[in-house]
């Protein structure tokens, strides 16, 4: 979702803002956030990456925050959309497991500048932003203790801590944006793979 990211699926990244201005600066909000971190950044940082003046920023934004409330919301919206597709998919709670993981990892991956900003700015939000965006973070978090718990009632995994383990697996997914190189030696979807046996292996699935 940042400049550099791919197109996941039919999803075309910032596809959800417009005008194209507005796009623009958005994209280069979440680059100088991810760069020099929001409190570091200023409106004439963002208005420079995107080639407008600083005047410009404000017709689309009223003020900084409401920027990376944009970013935030947005992710959280597509993150939450990816956990609940998968929770309430075809298979068993394995199955279900290892495409929410799979896909959850890729997209963390493939947009990890936009994940960066969206997962580690969070305290960085207004209390009224702050609040909608940990209520979005709860429903993601309740549609992996749903198959946690949907496989542990089905005798398929053995977790003592449904709540814990959904805090364990979350965590694992979310980190990869945190060090997630383009450059290294695996992709997008060989990391979501691997992510996904590890988690099977974690809440004692059988794995193929």
């Amino acid at each position: 979702m940042d400049g550099v990211e791919e197109q996941v699926g039919e999803y075309v990244p910032w596809s959800e803002v417009t005008p194209d201005a507005a796009r623009r600066l958005l994209v280069a909000a979440v680059d100088a956030f991810a760069a020099r971190g929001y409190h570091a950044t200023t409106t004439r940082d963002i208005a420079g990456r995107a080639g407008m003046s600083p005047a410009a920023l404000y017709i689309h934004y009223k003020t900084k925050e409401e920027l990376l409330h944009r970013i935030s919301r947005i992710g959280h919206d597509k993150a939450l959309e990816i956990l609940r597709s998968a929770a309430d998919g075809p298979g068993t709670a394995a199955d279900r497991l290892d495409a929410a993981v799979r896909s959850f990892v890729r997209w963390h991956a493939a947009h990890h500048t936009t994940a960066r900003v969206v997962q580690y700015e969070l305290d960085a939000l207004g209390d009224e932003h702050r609040t909608e965006i940990v209520a979005l973070r709860r429903e993601s978090d309740a549609a992996v203790r749903r198959i946690l718990a949907d496989g542990v009632a089905a005798g398929e995994f053995d977790v003592p801590d449904v709540p814990g383990t959904t805090l364990a697996v979350l965590s694992l997914c979310i980190d990869v944006a945190r060090w997630f190189d383009v450059a290294g030696r695996r992709t997008p979807d060989e990391v979501g793979a691997l992510y996904a046996d590890l988690v099977l292996r974690m809440v004692g699935a059988r794995t193929a």
